[in-house]
């Protein structure tokens, strides 16, 4: 090696960026006494989950929120929003949320003792990755184990110009200036779905497009029919089994959406949402031996092990369900992996949370699911208008459905659909964890008046529906 080279340093672990799947890979290593290094693109750690996606629209669903709910009590009309209300003014506190979240996983690195630079990385051989920093510096790591955590942007389809002013994707719809008086959302996945409800709570026109029949197939479909008829309720409407034969901006102040069935949609803005395209393509992959799929994806393993055995890919760069949750256990269950840990708990016990207006959440199995495994299923039912928590807060369209096997005593999954449902469905996963049966949410007390009450109604129901 030349003296112009740059040096090589050694290192046991090298994770490639900072967001949910990237930290839990580190940590998990560093805990096991491995050195760690992590490589982050950005100023700042988290990636796309807190700087452009989970917590800037979360923080505009807040005040979506607070509309929402101003407009179920007397009195609160002056809550409404206005055509043409800053967008900035609805997300106040913004910036102040993404620096201290920052600020926490910063310490959380470097308490744990991970060494992390700030730089874009490249392989140089499946063992070697080079970092360049924004003076031109030049540094090589050279790891036994490489996690490949470098997340995701959004998709932009070939055939529709996203100019970021009229026709946006999720990085830049909340650089909105003004609240539109009406949208157009191109998608049916979890971002999609999030915005439009959003948008739509807020007083906003929204018009959902997609291929499918209906949003978040991957959800459950008496959820999701939950979810579209509140959605309908906030004005807004989802145009299911469509495909799009044209969009363009009119030069002047339109969106027009020409449909495959000849219909026409002018809005004021549109939102392109169409899925998330991995942020691979800088890393020199075929230096490393790797390449993408089909899909532009890096594929793995059930442990997310790549072809090449000692390098590891989690996170969005894996493909859907990009959920920070579920990246999360891909980073700790890769780390474990990879250092011959044992795994720990099923993967089934990740909670699934979409963030809609109103919001959805699942554990464990579905109907589908507990029929093939268990050759059938029962399920109870708890509406939120069925408890007293959900009359005074006037959460009376919610529903909690517990999933049991056959006989309506062993517990397999919990569904969730109503306002606290991402909250709520932890208590089915605990339960779950702990092989605790339906008669367990029968014969214990919960507090009055709560949501969480709606858990024995709805064991209730499945006890009325058991064999006899």
């Amino acid at each position: 090696m030349s003296n112009a080279d740059p040096d090589v340093r050694r290192c046991d672990c090298l994770v490639i960026g900072s967001g949910p799947a990237g930290q839990k890979a580190a940590v998990a290593a560093v805990k096991a006494g491995r050195h760690v290094v992590m490589i982050e693109k950005e100023r700042g750690v988290g990636g796309a989950c807190v700087h452009r996606g989970t917590i800037p629209s979360k923080t505009l669903r807040e005040s979506a929120l607070h509309i929402t709910r101003s407009r179920r009590t007397a009195g609160m009309q002056d809550q409404e929003p206005r055509q043409g209300m800053e967008v900035a003014a609805l997300m106040t506190h913004l910036d102040e949320v993404v620096g201290a979240h920052v600020a926490y996983m910063g310490r959380q690195i470097d308490r744990n003792g991970i060494e992390r630079h700030h730089g874009r990385a490249r392989f140089v051989s499946d063992h070697i990755v080079e970092m360049q920093t924004v003076d031109g510096g030049r540094t090589r790591f050279q790891a036994d184990i490489i996690f490949i955590a470098s997340g995701s942007r959004p998709r932009s389809p070939p055939d529709i110009e996203i100019d970021h002013e009229n026709i946006l994707d999720s990085d830049s719809v909340l650089s909105m200036l003004y609240l539109p008086a009406s949208l157009t959302v191109l998608g049916g996945g979890v971002i999609a779905s999030e915005y439009a409800s959003i948008f739509a709570a807020l007083g906003v026109k929204v018009t959902m497009i997609d291929k499918a029949d209906r949003p978040l197939k991957f959800m459950d479909a008496e959820l999701v029919g939950k979810f579209v008829e509140a959605f309908a309720r906030a004005d807004g409407s989802y145009l299911g089994s469509e495909t799009i034969a044209d969009v363009k901006f009119d030069g002047v102040s339109q969106v027009i959406t020409t449909l495959g069935s000849g219909k026409r949609i002018a809005t004021d803005k549109m939102l392109v949402a169409q899925g998330r395209a991995a942020n691979i393509e800088d890393l020199n992959l075929a230096a490393a031996g790797l390449g993408p799929s089909s899909r532009g994806l890096l594929a793995v393993d059930e442990f997310c092990r790549t072809v090449v055995p000692h390098i590891y890919a989690v996170g969005d760069v894996i493909g859907p369900p990009s959920l920070a949750a579920t990246a999360m256990e891909q980073g700790r269950r890769a780390a474990t992996a990879a250092l011959g840990l044992p795994p720990g708990q099923s993967a089934e016990m990740i909670p699934v949370g979409i963030y809609t207006i109103p919001e959805m959440a699942s554990v464990g199995l579905g109907e589908e699911d507990a029929t093939s495994r268990c050759g059938g299923h029962l399920v109870g039912r708890a509406r939120f208008d069925e408890v007293a928590r959900g009359q005074i807060s006037g959460i009376t369209d919610g529903l909690l459905k517990l999933v049991a096997d056959p006989t309506g005593r062993k517990l397999l999954g919990v569904h969730i659909v109503g306002d606290g449902a991402t909250e709520l469905v932890h208590v089915g996963q605990m339960a779950l964890l702990a092989g605790m049966g339906i008669d367990a949410f029968v014969e214990n007390i919960f507090n009055f008046p709560t949501l969480a009450e709606a858990y024995r109604v709805a064991a209730l129901d499945l006890v009325t529906r058991r064999p006899r």
